[in-house]
This record gives structure tokens, C-alpha cells and sequence, in this order.
């Protein structure tokens, strides 16, 4: 088995949290509890190490060409200072990654890859790479951490002069001093919450992590692992690779039809998702509620009557709203609000009904 990789910050808290394995890294799953971690994020402040996810830089005068090729978005759309969220494909549709793209200038921009996915995706980026463009791995100089929930911003303006206010979602600033340490500040989060995301040197991670748990006291702010960050992304219904996106699940049946503009031009999968939106995709993601008492888990099946129709890709007990809820991928002849449908627990088959997603938003709170 190949030796787990730790973030610059695994010496700041290794005897503070629960260490697991994720994505090839030893990560933290929880500090004080999820429940306790999510609860603060929901209604204070929380910090996460998002160290582990990937960082490659695309530069030259053929870039733009290149991620054309490989998204699915329109990155032409993109202004410097700006963020799009956006999905590689296979030509078959399946979901390569999906990622987040910053441009950071005329000629250059910042890919942020999924941990699991780094040397893979990075693969498939050189493998298509052509003309004049250079393409660089800077995750391993890179440190990244997010700070979320409703006092996120007024927790790090305490740490700046640049006014926070100026970053709008989906926005982001260069060469921003934080705690004095030059940061690449962005405003996306992966919580349904508001927020921060901050890329700086490798180097300056364990000084970066105390001086925000320091300015964040007064808030209530708490360290949160991987546990939160997934109930709370679940609860506001984003989705995660390996789960609700994977090399067999295309970014239509995931609902992210948003993040495919087939009216782009060619790009890898593109032909494969055009039928798909032609002719209906086959599945559907669909939030469900548990009718009967049980908790759905990734991977239960779900069925109508004795015929499988899908399977839970992940579910919970929702720690905000006190419900047992699920994703669930399912024929999508099923897929309609209020239809009722089993989900087998334990052996046994458990009643659900299909609901509305997300089953929490910010703006509905």
C-alpha cells in the first residue's frame, strides 16, 4: 500500500483531529465532531485544510484553446478575476473531474483539480495538450485553506486591508496580504454557505492556520475535517466526485447541464452529451426523504416494487435539518417529485419519497 501524503499543516493539528486515509492523503475527518463542526459553519465560522486538492497552472498563447478542448463550460466567457465551474469528460460523457477554472490573466490560468483525481486528471491535460502552452503541477508548493459560514468574512477582514467586500462570489484577488503572508483570495465555497478560499505558499500554511483560529475566537470559530465539509456540501445538494459524478456518470445525469454549453464548439465528450440531451438521459439525480425510519448510505439500492431502479449515491442524517435524506441516481422515468419509492436498508425495504433539491439553501434559511 502506498504511503499516505500529508498537508503542510498535518504537524499543526495530527494530535488535535481524527486522522483517516481520503484520496491517497492522511486527512482529518473531525476535530471537536461533525455535528459540532457543522453547526458552527451553518451559523458562525469554521476553517477546513483543502491542501490536498490540486493546483495546475495552463499558460501561453494556445491555453484558452486547450481548456476549451478538455471542458465542458465556455471558459471564453471568462474574465481575468473571475471563476467558472466547469467538467472534464471521457467522449463517452463520463465525468473525468470537475473543477473549478480561475483566470488569472490574459494568458494563464489556475485549474483546481480534485484531490483523488490530481495525477490523473494532470495525465489527461498533457496527453491533449498541443500548440504553444505550458502546463504546470503547482499543488505540491501550493497550501489551501477555506474559511466558511456566515462570520467567514468578517473573521478574515480582521487579518486584511483589502476590503472583502470587493470579492463577489465566483470572484477572486491576487497578492492579497493576509496575516502578512501573500494571498490568492477567492469567494466559491463547497458548503451552501458564504466564504473564503485561500491559496498561498506550502511554507506559510501552520502560521496562516493559528493567526485565523486566533482573529476567528470571539466568532466561535472551530477547526472542521472532511465529515462536515461532506454533510454540509450534501445538504446544499454539490456534488462529489466518486459519488455523484464518476467516469460512468455523465455531468447531465448529475443535473449540471448548467456546466455544458454544447453550443460551444467541439470539445472531448461533447458529442456523446448532445445525444444524451437529444434523446433524455437514461438517470437521474434525485434527492430523496425517508418516509420510514433508516438512514440511506452510498451505494443502497433503490427500488419500485421489485424492479431496482437506482442506487443512493450519499445520504445522512441532515445535521441542520434533523431529516434522513439522500442522493440517489435513478431511472429517470422515476424521477419526479413526490414519487414514492423503497430504499433497502439493512435487508429490509424501507419507504422514501422524492423531494425538491437542494434540501438546504442560504437564501431559504
Amino acid at each position: 500500500m502506498a504511503e499516505l501524503k500529508r498537508t503542510p499543516l498535518y504537524p499543526v493539528y495530527k494530535d488535535q483531529a481524527k486522522l483517516v486515509p481520503f484520496a491517497g492523503w492522511e486527512m482529518p475527518v473531525q476535530f471537536s465532531g461533525i455535528k459540532a463542526e457543522h453547526e458552527a459553519v451553518r451559523n458562525r465560522v469554521g476553517i477546513f485544510d483543502v491542501s490536498h486538492m490540486g493546483e495546475v497552472e495552463i499558460s501561453g498563447p494556445d491555453a484558452l484553446a486547450l481548456i476549451q478542448k478538455l471542458s465542458t463550460n465556455d471558459a471564453s466567457k471568462l474574465e481575468i478575476g473571475r471563476i467558472q465551474y466547469t467538467l472534464m469528460c471521457s467522449p463517452d460523457g463520463g465525468t473525468i473531474d470537475d473543477l473549478l477554472i480561475y483566470r488569472t490573466g490574459e494568458q494563464s490560468y489556475l485549474l483546481v483539480l480534485n484531490a483523488g483525481n490530481t495525477a490523473k486528471d494532470i495525465q489527461w491535460i498533457k496527453k491533449h495538450q498541443t500548440g504553444n502552452v505550458t502546463v504546470k503541477d503547482l499543488s505540491a508548493e501550493t497550501a489551501l485553506i477555506a474559511i466558511q459560514g456566515p462570520l467567514a468574512q468578517q473573521v478574515l477582514q480582521k487579518q486584511t486591508t483589502v476590503e472583502l467586500n470587493e470579492i463577489k462570489p465566483f470572484s477572486f484577488l491576487m497578492d492579497v496580504e493576509i496575516a502578512g503572508i501573500p494571498t490568492l483570495v477567492s469567494r466559491t465555497g463547497y458548503t451552501g454557505e458564504d466564504g473564503f478560499e485561500l491559496y498561498f505558499s506550502a511554507q506559510s500554511a501552520p502560521a496562516m492556520w493559528k493567526k485565523l483560529l486566533e482573529a476567528g475566537e470571539p466568532e466561535g470559530i472551530l477547526p472542521c475535517g472532511l465529515g462536515a465539509r461532506d454533510t454540509l456540501r450534501f445538504e446544499a445538494r454539490l456534488p462529489l466526485y466518486g459519488q455523484e459524478l464518476s467516469e460512468t456518470i455523465s455531468p447531465l445525469e448529475a443535473g449540471l447541464g448548467f456546466a455544458v454549453k454544447l453550443d460551444k464548439g467541439e470539445f472531448i465528450g461533447r458529442e456523446a452529451l448532445a445525444q444524451q440531451k437529444a434523446s433524455g438521459v437514461p438517470r437521474k439525480l434525485v434527492g430523496l426523504q425517508m418516509i420510514d425510519r433508516g438512514i440511506p448510505r452510498t451505494d443502497y439500492p433503490v427500488y419500485i416494487g421489485e424492479e431496482r431502479i437506482g442506487e443512493i449515491t450519499t445520504g445522512t442524517q441532515s445535521p441542520t435539518l434533523k431529516k434522513n435524506i439522500g442522493l440517489a441516481l435513478i431511472k429517470s422515468e422515476y424521477a419526479k417529485i413526490g414519487q414514492t419509492v423503497e430504499v433497502e436498508i439493512r435487508r429490509k425495504r424501507l419507504k422514501a419519497e422524492i423531494i425538491k433539491t437542494p434540501f438546504y439553501s442560504r437564501a431559504r434559511r
